[in-house]
């Protein structure tokens, strides 16, 4: 296991830790003995290998699927970020008002949490767009077809759907 890799499962496992509000000696109290502090604290500073067995009972232990103490993405992996979705915020003013509240509604609050007023175009995410998809009633892929009819997204963002 890659020293990388071993410091990223660590940083998942403290995660989950954290996340229930267990110290490591918590954990070995909670287990009555089964799960050693010392040994918990090396997993998660990645100085010991952890074995599948292992891994899985520490999940059923934390009480969450062996894949929520893995790691995103193994270091280094060569994935292509997805295409970013790229909203023309002043096209949205061009939409008839009933079309377009939702939209600006929901980019306004992007802007106000991000602390970016530029004005002109805003990022969004996957997430955001199936979250205005679920607002729109429409699927993903439809609302993207929607949104660049308005003008208010690129067509090179059919892309992102299929990334």
């Amino acid at each position: 296991m890659s020293s990388d890799y071993a410091k990223a499962l660590g940083a998942r496992l403290r995660a989950i830790r954290t996340q229930q509000g267990l110290s490591l000696h918590g954990v070995e109290e909670k287990s009555k003995g089964r799960w050693k502090a010392v040994v918990i604290g090396s997993y998660e500073r990645g100085d010991r290998a952890v074995t599948v067995q292992r891994m899985a009972e520490l999940a059923e232990f934390y009480g969450v699927p062996v894949s929520e103490l893995l790691p995103d993405a193994a270091p280094g992996a060569a994935a292509e970020p997805a295409p970013r979705l790229i909203l023309d915020l002043e096209r949205i003013s061009a939409i008839p008002a009933e079309k377009a509240g939702p939209l600006a509604r929901y980019t306004s609050t992007i802007q106000a949490q991000r602390g970016d007023y530029n004005g002109r175009v805003l990022s969004i995410r996957q997430d955001d767009l199936r979250t205005l998809a679920v607002i729109y009633d429409q699927s993903p892929s439809s609302l993207t077809e929607q949104l660049i009819t308005w003008g208010v997204l690129d067509p090179d963002a059919r892309r992102a759907l299929h990334a």
